[in-house]
């Protein structure tokens, strides 16, 4: 195969021209980053998270860039917002192809014994039952349009406690099971379901873990790439999982952590 050729094989890949994508907890972080990249690549992308100012300014900065975006507001923990995203995004766009649950919570830091019930519903509520409900909501789209694939975001909290995480790493194990649930009840209906498990990566909602020395040197100092990630590291997996490239890819755990689990 001639060199050009192989090369206009693999972009083709990882195209996602004519994909619609849904990204939740898409204004900042790992969420943003994510649905900059899809509409680098092709993808009509519906940004969402709770507050529509935010969004309506990332999706017109992604169409400066020459992609196409739409800020929809919807708050994971209500159900009715929610089908209002995915009833709104099939009504400008068509349908749904894609979707990143990427939204989550973590209200507390500590002892798994001082999470209260209304914390503990919180984490549960976001983390998992959100990304399922929202999950369901996309799968007539989906099945209609030929299959689709939907993104977990996960974390290495789902593999082993994190200090400080109990609750929170229970809910990513129970995301992580989701996953492997629903890839196998949807396979047939051409939905891959697959999951990102990050590690320590550089945002606003890990600040609790990297702007405190000794926490953050407990995490790095042990694993082969002894540093956090950055949000750029994370989204070409996310490409990767919503393109062609990754065909014969579902139920699976995908791992960005330095090496951390190892």
């Amino acid at each position: 195969m001639e060199p050009q050729a192989a090369v206009t094989i693999e972009k083709s890949l990882f195209d996602l021209t004519g994909k619609v994508a849904v990204i939740t907890g898409a204004s900042k972080g790992i969420g943003e980053d994510i649905a900059r990249l899809y509409a680098r690549f092709g993808a009509k992308v519906v940004v969402s998270s709770r507050k529509q100012a935010v969004l309506d300014e990332l999706a017109n900065d992604i169409k400066a860039q020459g992609g196409e975006a739409t800020g929809i507001a919807a708050h994971v923990g209500d159900m009715d917002q929610l089908k209002q995203l995915v009833d709104n995004t099939i009504a400008t766009y068509g349908g749904i192809d894609i979707l990143v649950n990427n939204a989550a919570s973590n209200p507390v830091f500590g002892p798994a014994l001082e999470c209260d019930g209304l914390a503990f519903d919180k984490i549960m509520q976001a983390n998992v039952k959100a990304p399922f409900e929202l999950s369901k909501l996309c799968y007539a789209s989906m099945k209609a349009r030929g299959g689709g694939s939907i993104i977990m975001m996960s974390s290495i909290a789902g593999h082993t406690p994190d200090p400080g995480l109990g609750i929170y790493s229970v809910s990513k194990a129970s995301l992580n099971m989701l996953t492997k649930v629903l890839a196998k009840e949807w396979g047939p209906d051409g939905i891959r379901v697959n999951a990102i498990c990050p590690g320590l990566i550089k945002t606003k909602f890990s600040q609790a873990l990297w702007q405190n020395e000794q926490i953050l040197d407990h995490f790095t100092k042990r694993i082969p790439i002894a540093r956090m990630g950055t949000t750029d590291e994370i989204s070409p997996l996310a490409l990767f999982l919503a393109s062609d490239a990754s065909s014969y890819s579902t139920g699976s755990l995908f791992y960005a952590d330095g090496g951390t689990v190892i």
